[in-house]
């Protein structure tokens, strides 16, 4: 049974994550490619994620995906899409329903492989959409790591220039382990029993906190309202019962 959710502090002492395999960057059609689409088309489950260049000021212009990672327990593929372009072989991989595809935010990353090449997307699983069915409200692919393998993520390439020239080994590490971690979440949820969150576990702390503040005031409304109801009820009661002594008492006094 995992966490709700898991405290940065908790993270800072868990071992590092790293992805164990062979880490190869593809960048120009060729042998090497066709021998990654072979590699990939056979797998049931990949790791996927993208990387882009950071934008950091409002001017500057953004060229959208950099970089498309896809890995198997042993291998992580890299490629440079913007230099390789998105290929046929490579759309028909990504519109393949049977073989799974697991990340993070998953819309995001498919819509910008989109707008470099249109394909119609399946198979896709979004760890941030299914974590709640194990009873994990948080989102970050750091904290989910966490969560569910108990290791560190480091994130320290993250915005770091993936249009460069020549990526370097700390940015190829890092990348292929955002789509292995993803991979393996996905297999050890899958072993894993299910504990839904309730609709109330699934909101965040301050909305929680007001919800339950809501539901509070609700309560105490009602019970206002009760007791204005049992104090109604209690005067009617009372008037009525006057009322029925007085009758008596006339009808008494006209005997006499």
């Amino acid at each position: 049974m995992f966490k709700i959710s898991i405290e940065a502090s908790e993270i800072e002492n868990m071992p590092l994550g790293a992805f164990p395999g062979e880490i190869r960057v593809i960048d120009k059609p060729g042998f090497e490619y066709e021998k990654a689409l072979f590699y990939l088309c056979r797998q049931k489950v990949l790791g996927f994620d993208t990387e882009s260049r950071p934008v950091f000021s409002p001017g500057q212009h953004n060229h959208g995906v950099a970089l498309l990672q896809l890995s198997g327990a042993k291998r992580a593929y890299l490629f440079r899409v913007q230099e390789l372009g998105m290929r046929h072989s490579l759309c028909n991989l990504l519109s393949n329903k049977r073989i799974i595809k697991v990340g993070a935010a998953t819309l995001d990353d498919v819509h910008g492989l989109q707008k470099l090449h249109p394909f119609k997307p399946a198979g896709f699983v979004d760890l941030q959409k299914i974590a709640w069915e194990w009873g994990i409200r948080d989102k970050s692919v750091k904290k989910l790591a966490a969560n569910i393998l108990g290791c560190r993520i480091s994130k320290a390439q993250q915005l770091s220039n993936w249009e460069a020239p020549e990526l370097s080994e700390a940015q190829c590490n890092y990348a292929a382990t955002d789509a292995w971690v993803c991979r393996e979440m996905y297999l050890k949820l899958l072993e894993s029993e299910k504990h839904p969150l309730s609709p109330e576990e699934l909101l965040p702390p301050q909305d929680r906190l007001a919800h339950e503040a809501a539901l509070e005031r609700k309560e105490a409304n009602i019970a206002a309202e009760k007791a204005r109801a049992g104090t109604s009820k209690r005067k009617h009661r009372r008037r009525k019962k006057k009322s029925s002594e007085d009758g008596k008492d006339n009808t008494e006094k006209g005997q006499g």
